[in-house]
């Protein structure tokens, strides 16, 4: 009944939920611009939202209506609304995932993500503290960084 298979199965679930409520503590006790109480983070965004943002989950790849988004614009964050990513600095990098070269100025702050057995660079909008993505150092010119954000922490606002 209790094989290795399950154990790791538990082990890597529970290390998950340790992970997202430390993250989670973390954020309240950090001051952002734009907070919200937990029960109000719940009304504004959807279940999805919430677990990306807020839990730091990842969304499934290639589910985000934004892959397909090609007009001129911005790439806000779906908690609080800043300007994150700018339509020119978007490029295909076949991951599945809204993919960029580099964000707006004083849009995100990086953190060292230790989770998933792996050391990355976690993203985070600068207001809110939400949860965007990571990013890596397989992009293309001219950064050489590719900023890998879950659509479902992103709303798309067009140039008028």
């Amino acid at each position: 009944m209790f094989d290795r298979r399950w154990l790791l199965g538990r082990g890597i679930a529970a290390a998950a939920v340790v992970m997202a409520s430390w993250r989670a503590a973390a954020a309240a006790s950090t001051k952002f611009e734009f907070t919200l109480a937990d029960k109000e983070w719940r009304k504004r965004l959807s279940p999805e939202q919430y677990a990306v943002l807020r839990e730091s989950a990842t969304e499934r790849p290639g589910t985000s209506a934004l892959l397909k988004e090609k007009r001129r614009g911005d790439f806000v964050c779906a908690g609080c609304d800043l300007p994150l990513f700018s339509s020119s600095t978007r490029f295909e990098s076949g991951t599945g995932w809204p993919s960029f070269w580099a964000p707006l100025a004083k849009a995100v702050d990086k953190e060292r993500d230790t989770s998933q057995g792996m050391e990355r660079i976690a993203v985070n909008c600068h207001r809110c503290g939400g949860h965007l993505g990571h990013v890596f150092d397989d992009g293309p010119p001219p950064t050489g960084l590719r900023y890998c954000i879950n659509g479902l922490a992103l709303q798309f606002v067009p140039t008028k």
